[in-house]
């Protein structure tokens, strides 16, 4: 697989795009009463955790549950198109907003891996999830990597990550290919002058839109930002650290369930060599697929074969041959 593109001038698109989203991280949550499996099909309500913060998450269904954690700044809106999907296939779907996003408390404290994970842990023994498959999208994508590796012992069958930021985004002198400090201040600044700023990430890299005959969508546009919006600011700026700078390379190497790692290697804002290529060297079963041409939203903007994918993992079935290049890439 070819990937030089990435490695030639990724810091100066991410960098002049202002902080093109770094999507990701997952919600922690949970609902009112004790869930009973298949009492409440179709439900939406919010948690509080033990540290008084209330988490607003969706539980829709019955069956195997999979769990959805979305990216920065967004919330579990942006798992529409596939809580919808595995919904009409039988499938329990849960979604929620991280700590800080969407309709969640706009926490000034504990806007990190660690709580983030914490706050999932919380949601899953509320819910009384086991057997689940967990999938997250950039930031979304190492929630799901901390809190598999230190509390999904027991009650996670899978996990997916996809376009996520692991191992660690930061250039540090362990990580030389990562992207410098730079970049992740222009995140910071983007939450400062957010109100423009979160038109121009999702008019550009963060879906590809910037590309030469990309078929540009206003609503998809205007559903980032309507995203984006609903988060605190303090949480928001605080997430930046948390999505860059955090190394999950132990928790990689200690997860021990399958793994599939889905990326697109036209992602600008989470570049696939010093991410899922990575990452696939660190996982004991794990699986890459990369996606020739699609972007970092590519959830969004392609839904169909993410979804056909995402399917086929779950049912233990075998995913297309450019499943194995990817494995033979990394």
């Amino acid at each position: 697989m070819n990937i030089t593109r990435f490695d030639q001038g990724r810091r100066n698109v991410l960098i002049s795009a202002a902080a093109a989203g770094a999507a990701i991280a997952m919600p922690a949550m949970a609902g009112a009463a004790q869930y009973t499996q298949g009492e409440n099909p179709m439900s939406s309500s919010t948690f509080t955790t033990r540290d008084g913060t209330q988490l607003y998450y969706k539980d829709w269904g019955a069956g195997q549950p999979i769990v959805f954690h979305h990216g920065w700044p967004l919330s579990s809106d942006d798992w529409d198109a596939q809580m919808l999907f595995f919904l009409a296939q039988g499938y329990r779907v849960i979604a929620h907003d991280r700590r800080g996003h969407g309709r969640s408390s706009q926490t000034a404290t504990g806007n990190e891996m660690d709580t983030y994970a914490a706050d999932v842990a919380q949601l899953a023994v509320h819910l009384n999830l086991r057997d689940a498959i967990h999938v997250g999208h950039s930031t979304g994508g190492g929630e799901v990597t901390r809190y598999v590796a230190r509390h999904g012992n027991g009650r996670v069958a899978k996990a997916v990550l996809i376009g996520a930021v692991p191992p660690i985004m930061l250039q540090t002198d362990k990580n030389p290919g990562g992207l410098p400090m730079e970049v992740f201040d222009g995140f910071r600044d983007a939450v400062v002058h957010r109100q423009q700023a979160f038109i121009d990430i999702p008019s550009g890299p963060f879906y590809g839109f910037n590309r030469p005959r990309a078929k540009v969508s206003e609503g998809i546009i205007r559903n980032w930002w309507r995203q984006g919006m609903m988060g605190g600011s303090k949480a928001l700026y605080d997430c930046v650290q948390a999505f860059s700078e955090t190394d999950f390379t132990e928790d990689l190497k200690a997860i021990d369930v399958p793994v599939l790692i889905m990326h697109g290697d036209d992602d600008q804002v989470v570049p696939i060599a010093d991410s899922a290529l990575l990452s696939a060297k660190l996982v004991k079963k794990g699986t890459l697929k990369v996606y020739p041409g699609l972007p970092h939203g590519m959830c969004t903007t392609h839904p169909e074969p993410i979804n056909h994918d995402l399917l086929a993992f779950i049912k233990g079935q075998s995913l297309t041959a450019s499943a194995q290049q990817g494995r033979e890439a990394a």
